[in-house]
């Protein structure tokens, strides 16, 4: 008699004591959702601000650049009446989508003008409202401190 042909069987795993299987648990799964979730709660609306807060900066920077450009019109025309604003929206570049509104208010005269930056869209819940420029160079705004917003 000869002996049955050798037919591999696959052999179980032994389970050793304290060992898991690899992956992870529904539980464990759920806790780094649960973290990610307070991480961004946290975190999206601190971006939110430090994004209005570089939006005012652009507006603050058209507003003094652009007084700049009112006193050299008033240098050479000893009035300024009849400065107009390269640009009625901040930023300025074609395409961008506008974050402030530019204009004058009240209109110029021959000694003053007052330009102001009226927050557009989503940049209207920024902390410190319309900001403006004067003749004088006196900047101003409609809401919060001075410190945080000029």
């Amino acid at each position: 008699m000869s002996a049955p042909p050798y037919i591999p069987v696959a052999r179980k795993r032994e389970r050793v004591a304290g060992a898991h299987p690899s992956g992870f648990t529904l539980i464990e799964l759920m806790i780094v959702v649960a973290v990610v979730a307070i991480l961004a709660a946290i975190a999206y609306p601190s971006y939110q601000e430090y994004v209005r807060k570089a939006r005012r900066a652009q507006a603050k920077a058209d507003l003094v650049e652009y007084a700049q450009l009112a006193e050299r019109f008033h240098t050479v025309n000893n009035t300024y009446v009849g400065f107009n604003l390269p640009a009625i929206k901040s930023p300025r570049e074609n395409g961008a989508p506008q974050h402030y509104s530019l204009g004058f208010n009240p209109v110029s005269t021959a000694s003053s003008f007052k330009i102001e930056a009226i927050p557009q869209n989503a940049q209207a819940n920024d902390r410190c409202g319309t900001l403006s420029i004067n003749q004088a160079g006196v900047k101003t705004h409609s809401t919060g401190s001075y410190a945080e917003c000029w």
